[in-house]
């Protein structure tokens, strides 16, 4: 009855050892699988991806890359891994995705050995189960990240449409359709020297594009102000600091009293730094014409139109 007594504690303590050695093993002597391939991958005539597998050792002298061996598995099949030109732990396998296909779903097995007791025994791990998607609309790059308001400015990729918009930071620009790989915005009149999220957004969803820094710029105008009466028309002059560049530099001319005013879109032709418009006295009365984002922030020139 002693020894039962004796020998039950003895059990339980072995037990909990044996326990405890596990998760020793399991907590210390395991690698760690990071997948760096994106969940959406552009499409290409080949279609061959690649997919790419970091494998970072932990606390295991005997778990190094020359006894790693990764494999991904898609549709039950193994395909084991080649060592990528990118680092030490990084793998990749280039996957060519059957015809008519869109979508694939994978996860990564990876063998390695681990040192115990002086021994090397094999061990494997797994990843979750990630899907990827091929898609047919994508950015690859804006023209340039600089440059100042009404410059226009190209976005080349694939699958854009005439619906597309390009937004600063949620403000929606003026978007011009040319082909389904490009795209071009003119920069909208917002605040000077800071950088804008550009995101290109259409009905099918949003997509980032890049960071756009907005550059001060001057502008003069010459008359400062305008006296005209209804149906006359007179001269108005834009003269900016620089050259317009490629696709020319649209001055966003807005008025507080349309009625009044009848111009043509001012655009200064690339290359050019001035261009003068005729402007046409419509109904009677008195406003403004604006243009933000020069100078202080914005300019104005005064508008009076009389009766004949």
């Amino acid at each position: 009855m002693q020894n039962s007594l004796l020998s039950h504690p003895r059990k339980i303590f072995t037990w909990l050892a044996a326990i405890l050695s596990l998760a020793l093993l399991s907590g210390c002597e395991t690698v760690t699988l990071t997948n760096l391939t994106p969940g959406s991958l552009p499409e290409n005539p080949s279609s061959i991806y690649t997919i790419t597998l970091r494998v970072t050792p932990t606390r295991s002298a005997a778990a190094t890359p020359q006894n790693i061996t990764p494999f991904i598995v898609i549709d039950g099949r193994n395909y084991q891994m080649a060592r990528s030109r990118l680092g030490e732990n990084i793998f990749e396998y280039d996957y060519q995705l059957p015809a008519g296909r869109t979508e694939m779903a994978y996860y990564f097995l990876v063998k390695y050995q681990l040192e115990i007791n002086g021994r090397l025994e094999p061990r494997e791990s797994y990843s979750e189960l990630t899907r990827a998607t091929t898609v047919n609309r994508y950015v690859l790059s804006l023209e340039v990240n600089r440059g100042p308001v009404g410059a226009r400015i190209s976005v080349l990729g694939r699958g854009f449409s005439p619906q597309d918009v390009i937004y600063f930071d949620n403000i929606p620009t003026r978007t011009v359709y040319e082909s389904p790989n490009s795209l071009s915005f003119y920069v909208p009149a917002l605040d000077a020297s800071r950088n804008y999220q550009i995101m290109l957004g259409s009905s099918s969803g949003n997509s980032p594009v890049g960071t756009f820094r907005i550059d001060a710029s001057s502008l003069s105008v010459i008359p400062s102000a305008l006296t005209l009466r209804s149906g006359e028309t007179q001269v108005l002059t834009f003269t900016v600091a620089n050259p317009a560049p490629a696709g020319g530099l649209l001055l966003d001319v807005t008025t507080d009293v349309p009625e009044c005013v009848i111009m043509p879109e001012v655009v200064v032709p690339a290359g050019q730094t001035t261009l003068t418009v005729n402007v046409q006295g419509g109904k009677p009365g008195s406003g403004s014409l604006f243009l933000k984002g020069y100078g202080a922030g914005e300019v104005t020139i005064p508008v009076t139109v009389t009766e004949k």
